[in-house]
């Protein structure tokens, strides 16, 4: 436990929140983490209990299981219907609600669906039943795009062609763009996401601190890290700078992953793309490129998905945008639970709802 309990120190964490009273003065100032990582790390250890009052720490849609659209769960669930087909998918989105069933319902009725833990056990499942067609769903940000690019580079070399994929994945940046672009929401300052950074680095980031004058910091996810990146941001404020800091030093670099990053060139194109809750972002998705278009799932196969629908009464679209918290919504801990989930955002562990759920609003 030495280097949790490195990062998990009472007297450095007063040290660093002595300072950021000290640094904050008496301005209104928002702040806004665009991970859900973050978001569990802030709630478990009450972090906003520790600042001043005028601080102000508000979650963005940094859950991608959360705003993976249910257009995308619609059109996984009806490749369930298929007898040919095993649809393969992380656990986070086997009980997401899609307009009228999730993963996990049709796979206690049709059976003919498996959650993995990596893209390479979903290849091993194509390779292992040559005469189905293995689909993986996949669902993220820049943290998991690689492998999934990796997993498409390894069925093109080896002939593995029953092997396709379900491709959801999208960039946090451009959604960063269009959250300062919200007056309502008056962002001052951005807490990174530590995984997507390890991957991109921090040069993407500087269209909005540079562009928009709002500074970002890279923080990794342990309570001193997190306090660290707002001491940080606070120090941008008040002496007027927007600039990209990394915090996170201990895995991410400026350059990013250069491998990664190839990889995602190699296999994906730039889409827009939409969200739940922020609607259609441009530049914001990654699709399948032609030169692997034999295993793009929405290419290959001619299966129709259900006329998508939304829960009239769930709130996860403006959660996500930060224009509300969970306690705004009437279905929060009465109808929707994590045992009887109406949203995403109850449903991933990274979402906002379970966040205030588990732990509380602090």
């Amino acid at each position: 436990m030495k280097y949790l309990d490195e990062f998990r120190n009472g007297e450095l964490a007063h040290r660093l929140v002595t300072k950021i009273h000290q640094l904050a003065g008496d301005r209104e100032i928002t702040l806004m983490e665009v991970c859900g990582t973050h978001t569990m790390s802030i709630f478990r250890y009450g972090l906003p209990t520790l600042l001043p009052p005028n601080i102000r720490l508000l979650s963005g849609p940094g859950c991608p299981v959360c705003v993976t659209p249910n257009g995308y769960l619609d059109q996984a669930v009806a490749y369930v219907r298929e007898k040919n087909i095993i649809l393969t998918t992380f656990g986070d989105m086997i009980r997401v609600p899609g307009s009228s069933s999730s993963l996990e319902r049709k796979r206690v009725r049709e059976g003919n669906v498996q959650v993995v833990y990596s893209t390479l056990q979903a290849l091993k499942i194509a390779g292992d039943n040559p005469h189905k067609r293995v689909v993986f769903f996949g669902v993220g940000f820049e943290t998991t795009s690689p492998t999934v690019a990796a997993s498409l580079v390894k069925a093109k070399r080896e002939k593995i062609n029953n092997y396709l994929v379900l491709s959801a994945h999208k960039l946090i940046p451009p959604a960063m763009e269009v959250l300062v672009s919200e007056p309502e929401l008056n962002i001052d300052g951005f807490i990174c996401p530590g995984h997507v950074s390890t991957i991109i680095g921090a040069e993407p980031y500087k269209a909005i601190a540079e562009g928009r004058h709002i500074p970002c910091v890279i923080a990794g996810f342990e309570p001193l890290d997190i306090l660290q990146a707002i001491y940080m941001l606070i120090s941008q404020i008040e002496k007027g700078r927007a600039e990209v800091g990394i915090q996170y030093r201990r895995a991410v670099r400026g350059e990013g992953n250069p491998r990664a990053l190839s990889l995602l060139e190699e296999v994906f194109e730039v889409e827009d793309t939409y969200w739940r809750g922020l609607g259609v972002i441009p530049a914001s998705g990654l699709k399948i490129g032609d030169k692997y278009g034999q295993f793009d799932a929405e290419k290959v196969l001619d299966i129709e998905a259900e006329e998508t629908k939304e829960d009239r009464g769930c709130i996860c679209g403006d959660i996500l945008r930060g224009m509300k918290t969970p306690g705004d919504c009437p279905l929060f801990k009465t109808i929707c639970r994590p045992e009887n989930p109406l949203g995403a955002c109850m449903v991933s562990s990274e979402g906002t709802c379970a966040a205030y759920y588990k732990y509380g609003e602090v």
